[in-house]
């Protein structure tokens, strides 16, 4: 990501002027998060985007570095162990609060994903730090961030994820359901157009598979700033019968049908499936390009990422009690409810743009393996997320500005490796010139403009509706104003 100054011009095609960081070296903080989004997007790789279970892993990481940094400051006061955490100001030296941050880091990420042990071992090991040494001792780096890491994990062991799979109630497996969640609808039978209903999707050697709703239980994890998961619980969506979800579907169908390569190239951006981190992932990157751009050092990274790391965790858990609570449909069964026995046009697939086709084969644009996310509709998380990331970075920052242009390869996530003449054909007449290109910049001027494109992604790409999109911006920059209250008692150490 290149990042332009405060007024410069960032309309396509004009010159940009890149902010001067050749002062700039990442702080230990910096190092870890960017290791953490590593093996973050390894985990995804592995075991396919799992959003709030990855915000839970965020949390602990960079809570468990938090912990030990307040544990080095002269005021500042951890998520879990108190004051009496403090070491004394002959051990607050730099040396030490890099090696019990790497520590607390390493530890948290183990027990995290421990098949990346060999990667974190040779992160450790490049530091000139030991991972074998397992001391506890608080006089030592070492001890104060083998401690933290542990009564950080500790204090998240029956936090209402299941992450132990052992609750009473659990269909078996970490994070699985304790609830009794049954869909209303079946892949094959829309029973309440208004609900949830299941997707069966297609691997690219031709195996079918039906991901059950990922998570439900997650409004059930106790939050950090909030007191739980449903207090800024948003009004109802719009139900079926009403002239607002039929324009809405209506504004879903008009994008799937005309998409352009820009709106193409912004929806994969933004999307979280495969080749993802997640959205608290993908603002932890963002916070890499603020403290770059910013000229951070350590301690400004610890509360920024501490923060975002917050933020993340919070409005996963906001959102999912409101999907859980109005199990509202997505545009999948929308569209397949209101025009029903209709031709429409739309996206045919990879390589082969719009045209033509019965509603009952309509889709969003997303590759077969990755359909639509298996979860209800209201509010989007992209939304809640991205809304309480962005205002948090601009309370954070003291500005909404942001300076960023990414460059991108359009359809590199769900149509690679073809020509953007043919992606953009109509009714198999495909789009002159020839030489189109498929090389675009993403450009995010201001931290609430990057809330907004991940937003309306959503509905660019089939996914949500715009009610879904609005009420998660509003949930996450109310999440994002409580929690910013809350984070600054633990900033200044008044948190008792």
């Amino acid at each position: 990501m290149a990042c332009v100054e405060p007024g410069d011009d960032l309309a396509e095609g004009e010159p940009e002027s890149a902010l001067s960081t050749e002062s700039y070296s990442p702080s230990e903080v910096a190092r870890w998060v960017d290791v953490y989004l590593d093996v973050t997007a390894a985990e995804v790789t592995r075991n396919g985007a799992r959003p709030t279970i990855i915000s839970r892993a965020t949390y602990i990481v960079i809570g468990s570095m938090f912990q030990v940094w307040a544990a080095y400051d002269a005021k500042a006061v951890g998520p879990v162990l108190g004051q009496q955490f403090r070491r004394p100001r002959p051990e607050r030296t730099d040396a030490n609060r890099k090696a019990a941050i790497s520590y607390a880091a390493y530890r948290a990420m183990l027990s995290l994903y421990p098949s990346d042990e060999p990667a974190l071992r040779a992160e450790m090991q490049s530091r000139g730090l030991d991972p074998d040494n397992f001391s506890t001792r608080l006089s030592t780096a070492a001890g104060v961030g083998n401690v933290a890491a542990a009564a950080v994990i500790e204090s998240r062991r029956r936090d209402g994820s299941n992450a132990t799979g052992d609750e009473p109630g659990s269909i078996g497996g970490p994070y699985s359901d304790y609830t009794g969640y049954k869909p209303v609808n079946t892949v094959d039978q829309i029973n309440d157009p208004n609900r949830w209903q299941p997707i069966t999707f297609t691997r690219a050697d031709g195996t079918r598979f039906t991901p059950s709703y990922l998570t439900p239980q997650w409004g059930m994890v106790r939050p950090f700033g909030l007191d739980s998961g449903d207090q800024f619980r948003p009004p109802p969506p719009p139900l079926v019968g009403s002239a607002q979800l039929e324009r809405e579907v209506a504004e879903v169908l008009e994008q799937n049908a005309e998409p352009t390569l820009a709106e193409k190239a912004i929806v994969e951006y933004m999307r979280d499936g495969p080749n993802s981190v997640s959205q608290s992932g993908q603002w932890l990157g963002f916070g890499l390009v603020v403290s770059r751009r910013d000229n951070h050092r350590l301690d400004r990274d610890m509360k920024m990422f501490f923060g975002l790391a917050v933020i993340g965790l919070d409005t996963f858990i906001a959102s999912w009690e409101a999907k859980r609570f109005y199990d509202s449909s997505r545009p999948w069964t929308l569209v397949r409810h209101y025009y029903a026995g209709e031709t429409l046009r739309g996206w045919k697939g990879p390589g082969l743009g719009t045209g033509s086709l019965p509603s009952s084969q309509w889709h969003p644009y997303s590759p077969a393996d990755f359909i639509s996310p298996p979860f209800p509709g209201y509010v989007s998380g992209h939304s809640t997320v991205s809304g309480g990331s962005a205002r948090f970075l601009e309370l954070f920052t003291g500005s909404d500005f942001f300076g960023v242009e990414d460059p991108w390869t359009i359809g590199s996530l769900t149509e690679p490796n073809i020509p953007c003449y043919l992606m953009q054909q109509v009714e198999g007449q495909p789009l002159p010139p020839r030489d189109l290109s498929c090389q675009t910049t993403i450009y995010l001027p201001t931290f609430t403009d990057v809330a907004e494109k991940a937003g309306y992604s959503r509905i660019l790409g089939g996914f949500h509706i715009q009610a879904d999109n609005i009420a998660g911006l509003v949930l996450g920059r109310q999440i994002a104003q409580h929690n910013w209250d809350v984070l600054q008692r633990y900033y200044d150490g008044t948190r008792r």
